[in-house]
């Protein structure tokens, strides 16, 4: 507790997603502690309760622990026995261990939603490069393999078109002790996400289903309300539900999909608040990030409505090492309006440095507006119409 008599949430991590749920408890007079690698990194440089240690120290995260009336995570990369040590020891760890397992497991993830008849595409393990081909002799090539564990923003996952290289494949992973699955290849039409928050007891809201904008594997923008048929949406708010209430997470949990001839197959999920949800901090009557705390402290939950007709989100990603501060005066500028938000780290080519969020009653102007104030960001060229921007999977 603070001394005041607030709760103290601890989250492991703190990159930006730590660093925004700081942001949003901030107002709600909750207390956050992070446990950071490192100083410098995003939530450690405005949280003022801050604990070095590392996420894989059993030591470290018993420790960091005991200070703290609740633990969230800001990523997935936990060890998953120490927090299960934890929760026996009466910690309260959300989502928990057995819910995060679901997230870092990708083989064990797909087993169990194929057995609760979740859609997700023709998969098997990975034991020899002839798995794969025999895999591929069934669901054809090209194949996607994937590392059961680890891998993001399109590191972990390969596409492989014959069994050449997939013996070069098998034959790496195996060096660096990495295990592989293999999925069937999908024509993916487009990529949605929804995101649930959900309560100890089940309680649950749902955010609208979005349209996430990927270029090689990277989420370059989110499109709020998604404009897919509303049987659609609403499929893909019940697997979202479906899969909250299976692995009984409790916090923002997040259902990436692809639409696939007008079906929807489970992508990725994360156990955590999620790059998809980025809209609701200026957009949504209650942003993920609230929800996220208030459900994982077993408050009531907020609603989720938008508060305009169309809202994007445009991810920042780093172009050049040149300071973003000049360049926010002219991207604030845009006439309509936009929202940054920094993430204060250094910038790298790629890396994802912030995000924007536009929104109006047209959904053209506002993605227009979004791209442009992102593209003022990083200085790259701005593009002046949503009509030369790509919809649906561009890579």
């Amino acid at each position: 507790m603070t001394p005041d008599g607030f709760p103290v949430v601890g989250i492991v991590g703190a990159g930006q997603l730590a660093r925004m749920t700081y942001q949003a408890a901030i107002a709600l007079g909750i207390g956050v502690r992070v446990l950071a690698e490192r100083p410098d990194e995003s939530a450690a440089r405005v949280c003022p309760l801050v604990d070095i240690g590392s996420p894989d120290s059993p030591a470290d995260l018993h420790a960091f622990a005991a200070r703290c009336d609740v633990v969230t995570l800001d990523h997935e990369l936990v060890d998953d026995e120490a927090l299960a040590a934890i929760e026996a020891a009466g910690g309260i760890v959300r989502p928990g261990a057995r819910a995060l397992r679901f997230a870092k497991d990708k083989l064990h993830q797909r087993t169990e939603f194929a057995k609760a008849g979740l859609p997700v595409p023709a998969f098997d393990e990975v034991r020899a490069a002839s798995d794969i081909e025999a895999f591929a002799a069934t669901h054809g090539w090209p194949v996607v393999a994937k590392a059961q564990r680890g891998g993001y923003d399109g590191r972990g996952v390969w596409v492989l078109d014959g069994p050449a290289a997939a013996a070069d494949l098998v034959r790496d992973a195996q060096a660096r002790g990495t295990a592989l699955m293999v999925e069937a290849f999908v024509p993916i039409e487009r990529e949605l996400a929804v995101l649930v928050a959900r309560r100890p007891g089940g309680e649950c809201v749902v955010y609208p289903v979005v349209e996430t904008v990927q270029r090689d594997g990277i989420c370059h923008e989110v499109i709020a309300p998604a404009t897919v048929p509303s049987e659609v949406a609403e499929a893909a708010r019940e697997i979202g539900l479906r899969i909250a209430e299976l692995t009984g997470v409790v916090g923002i949990f997040a259902t990436e999909l692809f639409l696939v001839d007008g079906a929807l197959l489970i992508n990725e999920i994360a156990t955590r608040p999620h790059n998809s949800g980025h809209f609701s901090m200026d957009a949504c009557a209650t942003s993920q990030f609230e929800n996220h705390l208030r459900a994982v402290l077993d408050w009531p939950l907020g609603p989720t409505d938008l508060l305009a007709p169309s809202v994007v989100m445009a991810n920042l990603l780093g172009e050049d090492h040149e300071s973003l501060a000049p360049r926010i005066p002219s991207a604030v500028a845009l006439p309509g309006g936009v929202h940054p938000h920094l993430y204060g780290k250094e910038v790298r080519p790629g890396r994802k440095i912030g995000h924007v969020n536009a929104w109006g009653a047209d959904a053209e102007e506002t993605r227009a507006r979004a791209v442009q104030a992102a593209a003022l960001l990083t200085g790259r060229t701005a593009i002046a119409s949503a009509a030369s921007l790509p919809v649906g999977r561009t890579s």
